[in-house]
């Protein structure tokens, strides 16, 4: 029987990518999936909520069961990506896997295909800038750039950052 962690990623990826029997971003995947998001701006705990909720999804659309160890964890990056690009998808009716390439792609990430050892310290610098939010005030190298903005998009909470990015 294949844990449900295992079970719980594959369904994740299924999610943001046509083939999870492909290599093709799946070591990018599993680092979103093992880097632990964070909140600096106290909104974006809204975030976090998302992504875990994520697992209640799993849980009820596969029958699996989950423990509370299990489901207490912090969200990862991966959860929160995804949760988010199905909001954005209900605002916009931009698909969820677009979004999540838009995603990787203001990040700096969508290069990382295959993912070797030389690249872990830039991609683990890419996910401290993102998630420390010491991108640039407008947002570049957050998940929504907004060339021309008149506020500090790093104080800003990532539903606000979007709402700006849909709008310009």
């Amino acid at each position: 029987m294949e844990p449900i962690e295992n079970l719980y990623f594959n369904w994740l990826c299924a999610k943001v990518v046509d083939d999870i029997t492909s290599p093709v971003y799946m070591d990018l995947l599993t680092i979103l999936h093992k880097t632990e998001f964070i909140c600096i701006v106290p909104m974006d705990k809204n975030r976090e909520a998302d992504g875990r909720e994520l697992r209640y999804y799993f849980t009820n659309e596969t029958g699996q069961v989950g423990d509370s160890v299990w489901e207490e964890q912090p969200a990862s990056v991966l959860e929160v990506l995804i949760s988010f690009a199905d909001r954005a998808e209900f605002q916009t009716d931009i698909p969820v896997k677009a979004w999540f390439m838009t995603f990787l792609e203001n990040l700096g990430l969508e290069e990382y295909r295959q993912v070797s050892d030389s690249d872990l310290p830039t991609i683990e610098n890419i996910l401290n800038t993102f998630l420390w939010r010491t991108y640039d005030p407008r947002g570049f190298g957050g998940l929504f750039p907004i060339p021309h903005t008149q506020q500090d998009q790093r104080k800003k909470e990532i539903w606000v950052q979007f709402c700006e990015y849909v709008r310009r």
